[in-house]
């Protein structure tokens, strides 16, 4: 197993080479590595994994019930809730099934309540409830004033989506694949094999597999393809401090519309508030900053939905970017003339879908003449426990006991311990930054932002941190 950011790449060709270590690149190679003959290579541009959409979304477990029936991505949604639910009580990975009310604010989202409904028996989400206006206060007692009726969607869940991502990737490590970060794969020509091009020089693959996200129509063209065109569309978010938990309980939903879910509040697993997304369609595929603009916008819904929101604290504003692509669907395409596979136009759903997705995608490669070969299940991981709703290493007293370390705060806003972040730096899959660490540990993530803990923690990362 190796973990590489920098030197010349192999020169012996792989069998299969995943461009992308997003949730979707990493799932696939976490599947491929059940396959112990195939020697994988994983390949991400930046310094770490989930460092591009899956870092930054709305952490909801979906159910899929309102998506369009009959499409590839309401049967992998579906398929991946039951899958990454399985998947998160093995590992440890924090989940908390809270429900979704879909709010109706006038007459005409009220009608659409039943169809919704409909639509969700269609795509086997069953026991969803129309529910009134006093039943709805009932839930929802902090709601502001207006809402005509809700559907209860009870399956609905929030999820931590870092420990996901890491959780694939650190079983396909594990199990033998090899993750080369800081390789940006500028070109590929197909010549009875896959010849690709990185920043980290050349690279050959048998097979490839395409989960480059934004950029999955650039590769997809490299190879002749004009499938798709992937629209970069922003959606900033607000997190809000804690002490606004009590104000919902569960997520509160729009009615969908054509550019997508719209704008919701949703607790978070770590204890949180997140008030977003917007949906801005632009051209820049880096143009992940916030706008003053997009928070008004926000804290304007944010005052309707909940009217006590926006008088709490708000402790990070971010923006992720969703590849868009103009199709109601999934993009995935085999062409097993190239042996390639296209996984493309993965939007919010794909964080749920993901473990469906790989195996999707494996069947293709395996369609595609890839000798798959015996089955040998990865090892078990259990991951950090990032939730608020379950004990937190600094509470346990047997692993205080055990090793003191987890018992000495460094970050007090989110009661992260020494001992969590020795872990997070000795891991299989390492952070390179004090980004990485975050997102691994919570570490600076409070309503301080690092103003305490900062230098202690740069302290502890530059000890500690993968060369």
């Amino acid at each position: 197993m190796t973990v590489t950011a920098e030197g010349p790449l192999p020169s012996v060709p792989y069998d299969v080479a995943i461009a992308g270590a997003g949730v979707v690149g990493c799932a696939v190679a976490r599947e491929l590595a059940r396959r112990p003959r195939l020697r994988v290579a994983l390949l991400e541009a930046q310094d770490d994994v989930g460092q591009g959409t899956s870092k930054a979304n709305t952490a909801i477990l979906h159910t899929g019930f309102d998506a369009t029936p009959g499409t590839l991505e309401a049967r992998l949604v579906r398929e991946g809730y039951a899958r990454l639910g399985a998947y998160a009580a093995e590992t440890g990975i924090p989940v908390e099934r809270v429900g979704a009310l879909l709010v109706a604010w006038d007459g005409e989202q009220l009608a659409a309540l039943p169809r919704l409904a409909e639509k969700a028996e269609r795509n086997a989400c069953p026991g969803t409830v129309l529910l009134g206006p006093g039943e709805l206060y009932a839930r929802e007692p902090h709601l502001g004033p207006g809402a005509l009726g809700a559907l209860h969607v009870p399956g609905e869940s929030i999820i931590c989506p870092w420990t996901t991502t890491l959780a694939y990737a650190t079983q396909a490590v594990r199990a033998g694949v090899d993750l080369h970060l800081n390789t940006a794969v500028h070109h590929t020509r197909w010549a009875d094999g896959h010849l690709l091009t990185t920043s980290r020089g050349t690279l050959r693959a048998r097979h490839l597999v395409n989960a480059a996200g934004l950029h999955a129509d650039t590769l997809d063209r490299a190879l002749g393809h004009e499938d798709f065109t992937v629209t970069p569309r922003r959606g900033q978010l607000l997190v809000y401090d804690k002490f606004a938990r009590p104000l919902v309980r569960h997520i509160l939903l729009p009615v969908p519309t054509a550019l997508g879910k719209g704008v919701l509040v949703a607790p978070t697993v770590y204890g949180n508030v997140l008030l977003g997304p917007t949906a801005e369609d632009l051209h820049d595929k880096q143009a992940t900053g916030s706008t003053a603009d997009g928070t008004a916008a926000l804290l304007e819904q944010g005052r309707r939905i909940l009217p006590a929101l926006p008088a709490e604290e708000v402790t990070a504003v971010y923006a992720g970017l969703r590849a868009a692509t103009g199709h109601e669907d999934y993009r995935i395409t085999a062409h097993p003339g190239q042996a390639y596979v296209t996984v493309g136009g993965i939007r919010s759903t794909g964080l749920t879908a993901s473990l469906a997705i790989a195996a999707h995608v494996t069947g293709l490669l395996a369609d595609g003449g890839l000798d798959l070969g015996p089955v040998r299940e990865p090892e078990p991981v259990t991951m950090p426990n990032l939730g608020e709703a379950f004990p937190r290493p600094y509470q346990r007293a047997d692993l205080i006991a055990a090793d003191p370390e987890y018992g000495t705060l460094v970050c007090h806003c989110e009661r992260v311990s020494r001992g969590e972040i020795r872990d997070a730096l000795a891991g299989t899959v390492p952070p390179r930054s004090l980004e990485g660490l975050r997102r691994r540990t919570r570490a600076r993530a409070g309503r301080c932002q690092g103003f305490y803990c900062g230098a202690a923690v740069r302290q502890l990362f530059e000890q500690g941190a993968a060369p």
